[in-house]
């Protein structure tokens, strides 16, 4: 293996879903501003996700729509100016 390619910051960071709230603890290179204090009393930092395995309809088994965003209504507002063309 090629030395000195590997990040040397790897901490304890908490994964947060937030459609469904629950969090998991591990480590992780990447940055963030926000904490939060984990069950242990600790403070760590925070990463905040739209969609985890606990939320995912694949691991789930049930449909649900996720959308943080309004892309659905945003997407439907776009195409809904547009009348549909007519075939021929």
């Amino acid at each position: 293996m090629k030395k000195d390619i590997h990040p040397k910051d790897y901490r304890a960071v908490v994964f947060k879903d937030m459609s469904n709230e629950t969090a998991f603890l591990t480590k992780s290179t990447v940055q963030t501003k926000d904490t939060i204090v984990w069950e242990d009393g600790k403070e760590y930092p925070l990463v905040k996700l739209e969609i985890s395995n606990t939320s995912h309809p694949f691991f789930t088994g049930k449909m649900k729509l996720v959308d943080t965003a309004g892309r659905v209504d945003k997407f439907r507002n776009k195409y809904a100016k547009h009348p549909a063309k007519k075939a021929e």
